[in-house]
């Protein structure tokens, strides 16, 4: 059975953790150059597969799109090509570079179409006094065709008004490329200096104008962009990678340096007592703690959000080398079994450094001190520490990271996430299970509560408190399962209360006392 223990013992004092700040500026380097090549990679890949997609003469269409106007036509924005620079006039011709292909088909079933593209000012003479919309005021999207979506806006709010009826847009000659007829029809434009306008039109010049409309572009600039967008990032991924995992290592070295070692600190007693060849008598090897402080503020959790902004930018930083020390340990660990100490010391300290600011912050609301700067164990409520494993299963590592955590992922979502489901239809119309976001998580809720309380009462219940801890120390026993850091599954069950319960050994022996985990170093081996 387990219990909540105060530890019988004070932790004996360790150095200072002093973090190089040459350190930090390889990390901040390494994960500038990573994002930022990461991005250009993804951008050219992306660009690439366009071009791909462009080839033997095709077009890169968007989705077609539904346009009406009372009045007797719809219009384009003017686009000015080439603003009249001699500059730009040196340039290679603009047509040479990128082109454009738009559909049109009418709504109306047997009314014949026109769509055309000509000088905006061939464009307004003709309409001048016409009743007409603009394409970018009157988009419908296809979800409109169904009732309760989206409402149509009136038209006299979209229609410019005008008196005069036009005439026939085909017996106009003024028009670079256009076409006209029944069903569907297209035109295709290479891209000339200019200011354009874009029309549609019936081809009686009837109103009102009642459309499908769908358009693309192709350029030949994609490939050599994508190349060199590619080319850019994997230079940068290439520089930026080793620079962030030398920073987290340093920064891991410097953490572990002032860690207690071995037979020093509150996981020594465990250690001791659990003997040659056996395993602490902890629920689980994560040391979790928080110690509410007996007088809290009413009104500063209200603020709160914006005094920890400088956390969440470090934080961002940091998170970025976790995922990428994570990546890099799970190579590790499958080709020897170990988890490299440095490395594994920095993505504890992330974890510290968040659980602290979310013990600060809305995870908890528990301590109105603001949390330090620092990856290392250090004089504050809340504190977390995970025991270093010996050795890893080489195995485990291709699966337990997402397909045996997705039990407690699950759990974890409803814990963490404000995502709700629905369910509409019957069995035998076509029933859809859909997902949207409501309001707060179950946690943020119990959060929201223990505020409100604290506004009005200046008091948070000690067993809203206690649940609060619950979840939190829920959700990183599977932070660590997850990112590799043990091979104990987490259990299913929710510890409640500032400190880690302990467990009575399987043996009679009784209970062991203490806050529920050994100190990284003091894990003894146990077999893959």
């Amino acid at each position: 059975m387990a219990s909540h223990a105060a530890p019988p013992f004070a932790p004996l004092p360790s150095p200072p953790a002093r973090m190089k700040p040459g350190h930090w500026v390889l990390l901040v380097l390494g994960v500038l150059l990573s994002t930022l090549g990461l991005g250009l990679a993804i951008g050219g890949a992306v660009t690439l597969g366009a071009d791909a997609a462009q080839r033997d003469g095709r077009y890169l269409v968007g989705d077609t799109e539904r346009y009406r106007s009372t009045g007797y036509a719809l219009t384009s924005p003017s686009v000015v090509l080439d603003p009249g620079s001699e500059g730009m006039r040196a340039l290679p011709q603009i047509g040479d570079l990128a082109s454009i292909h738009v559909r049109v088909a009418n709504v109306v079933p047997d009314q014949e179409i026109f769509v055309g593209i000509a000088e905006a000012s061939d464009v307004e003479a003709y309409l001048q006094d016409v009743a007409r919309s603009s394409l970018g005021d009157t988009t419908l999207s296809s979800a409109d065709q169904w009732p309760g979506r989206m409402s149509w806006l009136k038209d006299n709010e979209r229609t410019t008004a005008g008196n005069r009826v036009p005439a026939a847009p085909g017996e106009q000659d003024f028009w670079t490329a256009s076409a006209s007829g029944p069903g569907s029809q297209e035109i295709s434009w290479d891209l000339e200096p200019g200011r354009w306008a874009l029309v549609v039109m019936n081809a009686d010049a009837s109103a009102p104008v009642w459309v499908d409309l769908q358009a693309g572009a192709r350029s030949d600039l994609l490939g050599p962009i994508g190349t060199g967008l590619l080319v850019a990032g994997l230079i940068a991924l290439v520089l930026g990678i080793p620079l962030l995992l030398l920073g987290t290592a340093g920064l891991g070295r410097d953490i572990d340096a002032a860690r207690p070692r071995t037979g020093q600190g509150p996981g020594a007693a465990l250690a001791e007592h659990a003997g040659r060849g056996k395993t602490p008598f902890s629920v689980y090897p994560l040391r979790f703690s928080g110690v509410l402080d007996e007088r809290l503020s009413r009104g500063l959790w209200l603020v709160k959000w914006l005094l920890a902004v400088p956390h969440y930018i470090v934080l961002a930083l940091l998170w970025v080398g976790l995922v990428v020390t994570t990546i890099a340990a799970g190579v590790a660990i499958l080709f020897t079994g170990r988890y490299p100490r440095s490395w594994f010391c920095y993505n504890v300290g992330v974890l510290r450094w968040s659980w602290r600011v979310g013990f600060y912050g809305y995870s908890a609301l528990g301590t109105d001190r603001y949390p330090p700067f620092t990856l290392a164990s250090a004089d504050y409520p809340a504190d977390l520490d995970v025991a270093y494993p010996q050795r890893l299963s080489r195995g485990l590592v291709l699966v337990k990271w997402w397909l045996l955590a997705i039990p407690h992922l699950l759990v974890i979502g409803i814990f963490t996430s404000g995502t709700g489901a629905t369910w509409s239809g019957g069995w035998e119309d076509g029933a859809e299970l859909s997902s949207n976001t409501w309001g707060p998580s179950l946690l943020g809720l119990l959060v929201l509560v223990a505020a409100v309380l604290l506004l009005f009462t200046g008091r948070y219940w000690h067993g809203l408190f206690a649940l609060i801890m619950g979840v939190n120390r829920w959700v990183y026993r599977v932070s660590a399962y997850v990112l590799l850091m043990r091979d104990e599954y987490p259990p299913f069950r929710l510890d409640q209360g500032p400190l880690d319960p302990t467990a009575a050994p399987p043996d009679g022996q009784g209970t062991v006392e203490g806050n529920g985990t050994p100190e990284p170093g003091n894990q003894p081996p146990v077999s893959t």
